[in-house]
């Protein structure tokens, strides 16, 4: 049986509390995070829960509901190996899976009907990932959870394409700040 986060703040109990029980009644095992009423609470706590569930594979999909489904979306984000998508309607919910291959789906409660959002999760679990030439570009996801300070993803240099702007940009400024680091280091030591 496919195990499925859920989890929301105050803002996104009611839509949260829809989804658990059509899962449910879909035959899913569902393993709610919180929030368990419509009382305030902030949504980065269970944005993050229902990511490292899944990112730890106690989980395989996750379900993050917040009045808008942005924040939450945010903060599932930032745990590594996780790719959540705010969806509000079916096709893109269907994309989400087929070319980013997400694994946790978000919605904002303010602004998704429920039958819209239970439609949506349907079409997102029935998809598949189409790897091909989404793969690459997944990948290029996820290695930018190894990324930290100024790295960024290097171009393909088989490609023989010229260097963007934006990119010869980015190479100037952590160029910069190399060049900080390196003299607060001589100054240390």
């Amino acid at each position: 049986m496919t195990t499925i986060a859920v989890g929301c703040d105050h803002a996104g109990y009611n839509l949260k509390t829809h989804l658990a029980e059509h899962l449910k009644s879909r035959g899913y095992e569902v393993l709610d995070l919180g929030s368990y009423s419509a009382d305030r609470v902030d949504y980065p706590e269970y944005g993050a829960a229902v990511g490292r569930a899944v990112a730890s594979g106690e989980a395989k999909y996750g379900v993050c509901v917040c009045g808008s489904g942005v924040g939450i979306s945010i903060a599932a984000n930032k745990i590594s190996g996780v790719r959540a998508a705010l969806v509000s309607d079916a096709a893109s919910a269907e994309l989400s899976r087929q070319h980013n291959d997400a694994n946790v789906l978000c919605f904002g409660e303010r602004s998704t009907e429920f039958e819209a959002a239970e439609t949506a999760l349907m079409a997102w679990l029935n998809a598949e990932f189409e790897g091909g030439r989404h793969l690459a570009r997944v990948e290029k996801l996820n290695d930018l959870n190894k990324l930290n300070d100024w790295d960024v993803l290097t171009p393909r240099e088989a490609s023989g394409r010229p260097r963007s702007p934006s990119r010869r940009a980015a190479d100037r400024v952590r160029g910069a700040v190399e060049g900080v680091r390196a003299r607060l280091r001589a100054r240390r030591g």
